[in-house]
């Protein structure tokens, strides 16, 4: 057993977290998922599903990140082109998966949030890493407040997300990105940072 094992329950877990939550989530089901054996599961993850969910959650929220940071990278009209090609990829993606490829992270959180507290923890450093990331990017390009902006996308694009999910339609998604992605211009330089979200 090895960290190929190891990724292949991460990645297994992610999936299954994401398309049907947590609680509905087995062990066995996620060690066939990954074509593991049944004690892998506990020789990586010693603490059982809580531990196995804390670190998914980790793994997802850095995979996710790195795709943010790859659309930002590739934006050629800056942060709110960048906003809103990263609210179409995830209406794309619901799409494409049938309506089952939700937030990595918020389908555990809406679980977690009363039950675990670790688990809730891991939750909110994600997404703190997620708006921390995206306030940095706003700064860099002068737009103004990059924190509670940074705050706003994501509300934003969660909401909208569970939206679409649960309504299978990506009209929320893209509606939601244009007005995000023209408050985002807003208060660029461009525009003289108006006041107010």
């Amino acid at each position: 057993m090895g960290s190929d094992t190891r990724a292949r329950l991460l990645e297994a877990a992610a999936r299954l977290f994401r398309e049907q939550g947590y609680a509905a989530t087995g062990l066995k089901q996620v060690t066939a998922e990954a074509e593991a054996p049944w004690g892998s599961l506990y020789h990586f993850f010693p603490g059982g599903k809580e531990q196995l969910g804390i670190e998914t959650v980790g793994h997802s929220g850095a995979r996710y990140l790195r795709l943010f940071e790859l659309v930002y990278e590739r934006a050629e009209g800056g942060a709110d082109e960048a906003v809103r090609e990263m609210f179409r990829l995830s209406a794309e993606a619901l799409e494409t998966s049938g309506w089952a490829d939700g937030c990595p992270i918020a389908t555990v959180a809406l679980e977690a949030a009363t039950t675990s507290e670790p688990l809730r923890h891991a939750c909110a450093d994600v997404f703190a890493g997620w708006r921390a990331a995206t306030a940095r990017r706003f700064a860099s390009e002068g737009i103004e407040p990059a924190d509670d902006l940074a705050t706003y996308v994501f509300a934003a694009f969660e909401g909208a997300l569970v939206l679409s999910r649960t309504g299978h339609d990506t009209a929320p998604l893209r509606v939601t990105a244009g007005i995000v992605a023209e408050t985002i211009r807003r208060h660029g330089p461009r525009s003289g940072n108006a006041s107010g979200v």
